[in-house]
């Protein structure tokens, strides 16, 4: 596990109108504390991996939920001062099973999309997107050890040409 990395569950009401769940409510999230600035959604097909991305000078701590298909969400730790800096953590979040995952500032993230319909995923962000500050890790990177369920993956060329985390500019 990585301090302070969090999986919520969410509680679905449903009815028969449909169904509505609160993506955020602070006193739901058990003392998340934070404030945030950017919401964004990504979609993408079967076998896409996104990451492992992260911003150098200004970390972003990032609440993930999927609201169609499903992933397999990974956070690692970029905390030199961590004790454990260079793990990772993963979990499968689907519009199925209501989870979420709070990444803190200072970890990595990325994600495969593994269920067969696309997967669309909603994150907030604790700091705005700053696409000269970010940088990525290799996801197939040996050190790191990131069993991805789909291969061969679908990955982008910048994502791929990315360095493995012992060659990484980390955050300060």
């Amino acid at each position: 596990m990585i301090a302070d990395v969090e999986i919520f569950e969410l509680i679905e009401h449903r009815d028969d109108r449909g169904a509505v769940m609160e993506l955020f409510a602070p006193g739901r999230h058990r003392g998340l504390a934070v404030r945030f600035v950017q919401d964004n959604v990504s979609t993408s097909r079967r076998g896409v991996i996104r990451g492992l991305h992260y911003q150098r000078t200004s970390p972003q701590g990032k609440l993930v939920t999927v609201v169609r298909g499903a992933i397999f969400d990974v956070a690692v730790d970029l905390r030199r001062a961590s004790p454990s800096f260079g793990r990772h953590v993963a979990v499968e979040l689907s519009a199925a099973n209501h989870r979420q995952l709070w990444i803190p500032p200072g970890c990595a993230h990325g994600f495969q999309a593994i269920s067969d319909d696309d997967a669309v995923v909603i994150y907030k962000l604790t700091a705005p997107y700053a696409p000269a500050d970010e940088r990525v890790i290799r996801h197939d990177d040996p050190a790191l050890a990131i069993a991805w369920p789909i291969a061969p993956a679908i990955v982008s060329a910048r994502d791929a040409a990315a360095p493995g985390l012992a060659a990484a500019e980390l955050p300060p």
